[in-house]
């Protein structure tokens, strides 16, 4: 009964995650842009039966396996575009060949109140949107990935347990919406501007469901802490229990793996009662992950024949993180022996409410999350909960106690100090906030000119660059890239399609003594699209890095600092 009333609360919490909060204004739109006030329950019940049915659909038939998910995107995407162009060009809907004959058929269905277009326009509208709303719980992941298939009748109930939450709240939301848009004069015709301006927000919000940028908002939402109803859902299930009210959060799913580095295929649910399970979220640029790397290693060739398990989950923060090739190049070069899952789509990343590269989670034996920990640091601690572990497994067991006698890991290793006080820095136009002298978050081609000063932590950029949502790439042959920082040392995400020459100044000099090691003489030579070192000073103190594309084409992604 516990995950019943967490699966109903779940729902209603659905509507603040960050994926649906763009969607609410369909909801609110559709209703008062049409003049039934059936509407909103169209809409709504439409939603909640795409939900059901789109997950009896993944859990039951074998029909769509090799379907990619991509498709389900556009579907659902080209679906709101197309209603969009229907608000703004009400002609459109009509000239569909037998469209008429079927509008007809709904009007008896509904009732004459009805035009001819507003029951199967509402229905497709939740059509659509019920792949999207039932993406956006961890409690519906729950269902989905471990109910469903070992209980059929009780996953089913939860289902619909959580379907309802989330439709009472969206009626609720509907009518407050309907009976605001009554006051207003305009929703009064069906084709004045209130409609018309519907219809953009449609075609906007398909465009970004189908081009995967929404998906981006929410990953800049969650991150940005504004709303995280994936946190209190998690404190939910924390407090409630999955099964019992035992204080303890329960393990977490691998959700819709992209693929599989050494090996073939692996779930946290097969291993629990077996072995203790550390998971640990990273992607292979980041600076904070490969500092971590290391450790992992450490204790994976230390533990894994006394019981542990280390899953690595690949979450990648820029596009060509999601190859698969260049995943297991990272991983042969890391020396990561334990296998890796690929988190393309931030379905495992959600499904748990994480927001940090990198996060460690340790799951005992009995499948509880007994320690979580984010960043770099605490090698010492997490080792010591590490062997904890493994005793209790021991012990629940009935084998022999693992063997604790070798240092500790940290005590073995000197840990870099860090001694960065800038923030990590972004190119592209989706988080350029820091950028100075030209257009923030507006991507296409810029000209920048550099001034004769420069403000601490602020980008600047010379020449011409073209600035696409995840990178900047030079265009001209003068482009330069001037940042004043304070940090020991400084990397930079960069490639190059053909290979680029960079040469790399500091405090007006050359840099010698301070290079980074992919830096000879002054230079580094971009190609492959990875983290680049660049300085390494001796100190925290604050200079002035300026890097000079000598030839070629540079594609910058950030600046890392430590």
């Amino acid at each position: 009964m516990a995950l019943l009333a967490v699966s109903f609360l779940a729902g209603t919490l659905t509507v603040l995650a960050p994926c649906i909060l763009p969607l609410l204004p369909v909801v609110v739109g559709s209703s008062a842009a049409e003049r039934s006030r059936l509407t909103p329950y169209v809409v709504v019940a439409s939603v909640s039966l795409s939900i059901i049915l789109f997950t009896l659909l993944l859990k039951v038939s074998s029909l769509f396996i090799a379907v990619p998910e991509s498709f389900w995107t556009y579907l659902s995407g080209g679906l709101l575009v197309f209603l969009g162009f229907t608000f703004i060009f009400p002609s459109l809907w009509e000239r569909i060949p037998g469209m008429a004959k079927l509008s007809s058929r709904s009007n008896k269905l509904v009732g004459t109140g009805y035009q001819k277009k507003s029951f199967w326009g509402d229905v497709v509208i939740g059509v659509a949107l019920g792949p999207v709303f039932s993406s956006c719980s961890p409690t519906y992941f729950v269902i989905l990935a471990t109910v469903l298939p070992a209980s059929f009748l009780l996953g089913f109930s939860y289902l619909l347990a959580y379907t309802a939450g989330l439709a009472i709240m969206l009626i609720c939301i509907a009518l407050i919406g309907q009976r605001f848009a009554d006051r207003l004069t305009r929703a009064a015709d069906s084709r004045g501007a209130l409609k018309k301006t519907v219809g953009i927000l449609f075609i906007a919000l398909g465009l970004l469901i189908a081009s995967g940028y929404e998906k981006k908002f929410e990953v800049w939402l969650l991150e940005s802490g504004y709303v995280d109803s994936v946190r209190w859902e998690q404190r939910l299930l924390q407090r409630i229990g999955m099964e019992e009210e035992t204080g303890i959060r329960p393990y977490f799913e691998i959700e819709s793996p992209a693929g599989f580095v050494n090996t073939d295929g692996i779930t946290v649910g097969e291993l629990v009662g077996k072995k203790v399970i550390l998971i640990d979220f990273m992607t292979y640029s980041c600076i904070n992950c490969q500092r971590t790397f290391p450790y992992m290693n450490a204790w994976y060739e230390r533990y894994k024949d006394q019981g542990l398990e280390i899953i690595g989950i690949h979450t990648p923060e820029f596009a060509f993180e999601k190859d698969i090739n260049n995943v297991e190049e990272a991983m042969r070069k890391f020396g990561i022996t334990y296998p890796v899952v690929l988190d393309n789509n931030y379905a495992t990343w959600r499904a748990c409410g994480n927001q940090y590269w990198p996060r460690k989670y340790l799951v005992d034996i009995e499948g509880n999350i007994i320690y979580d920990h984010i960043g770099e640091g605490g090698y010492a601690e997490t080792e010591k909960k590490i062997r904890e572990a493994l005793r209790d497994r021991a012990e629940k067991l009935s084998l022999p106690e693992p063997d604790v006698s070798l240092p500790l890991v940290a005590d073995q290793r000197s840990e870099a100090r860090n001694l960065a006080q800038s923030p990590e820095i972004y190119f592209g136009s989706l988080r350029n906030q820091n950028l100075a002298g030209g257009k923030r978050f507006v991507p296409g081609q810029q000209s920048f000119t550099l001034p004769d000063s420069f403000v601490l932590n602020a980008l600047y950029l010379g020449g011409t660059w073209n600035i696409t949502p995840e990178h900047a790439a030079s265009v001209s042959e003068d482009a330069t890239i001037v940042f004043r920082y304070k940090a020991g040392e400084v990397f930079m995400v960069a490639g190059s399609a053909q290979g680029a020459e960079l040469e790399i100044w500091q405090d007006g000099e050359i840099v010698n003594a301070a290079a980074g090691k992919d830096v000879q003489t002054g230079v580094v030579r971009v190609q492959d699209e990875r983290l680049y070192e660049l300085i390494r000073n001796p100190s925290g103190e604050e200079h002035v890095l300026e890097i000079r594309v000598k030839s070629g084409t540079l594609e910058a992604f950030t600046f890392t600092f430590g």
